[in-house]
């Protein structure tokens, strides 16, 4: 099994998003140093998220470019809510950039709902700013018939 260093989930991060400020190699080993954060993920992928209580949220879902369009980030959205309902999760939450609409598209046929906006939330390096769409989804998932 391939193991997620934060070397690695750092080398991902940045090539996924060159538009923005890439999360570094110290800053993800102190992000998982916290026993509230999981990761699931691939050598070409990942999600990172976080359960407080009874509330998750995706903090970051990550292809490498080369592999997007091949269905791994639905898998990883599927990995993560998965795992975060298994850590007492019931309702899952996230942030994405409003012009990222191949994000948006897989949050929405996920099942995922828009639940507010916070307007010039991304700053991008080229000047300017970008609006976050507020997401949420209820879990649990698929509760057991009784």
């Amino acid at each position: 099994m391939f193991e997620l260093t934060p070397t690695h989930l750092a080398r991902l991060h940045e090539v996924a998003f060159p538009e923005s400020r890439a999360w570094n190699e110290d800053e993800m080993r102190a992000l998982l140093s916290s026993p509230l954060v999981f990761t699931v993920g691939t050598r070409h992928g990942f999600a990172m998220g976080r359960v407080i209580l009874d509330e998750a949220e995706l903090m970051t879902i990550v292809v490498h470019p080369d592999q997007q369009g091949r269905g791994l980030g639905r898998r990883l959205l599927t990995a993560f809510e998965v795992d975060a309902q298994s850590r007492g999760a019931k309702l899952a939450f996230l942030e994405v950039a409003e012009n990222n609409g191949p994000a948006r598209a897989l949050y929405m046929s996920a099942g995922w709902v828009e639940s507010g906006r916070r307007s010039g939330y991304y700053a991008r390096p080229a000047g300017g700013a970008v609006d976050a769409i507020l997401l949420n989804k209820p879990l649990p998932l698929g509760e057991p018939s009784e």
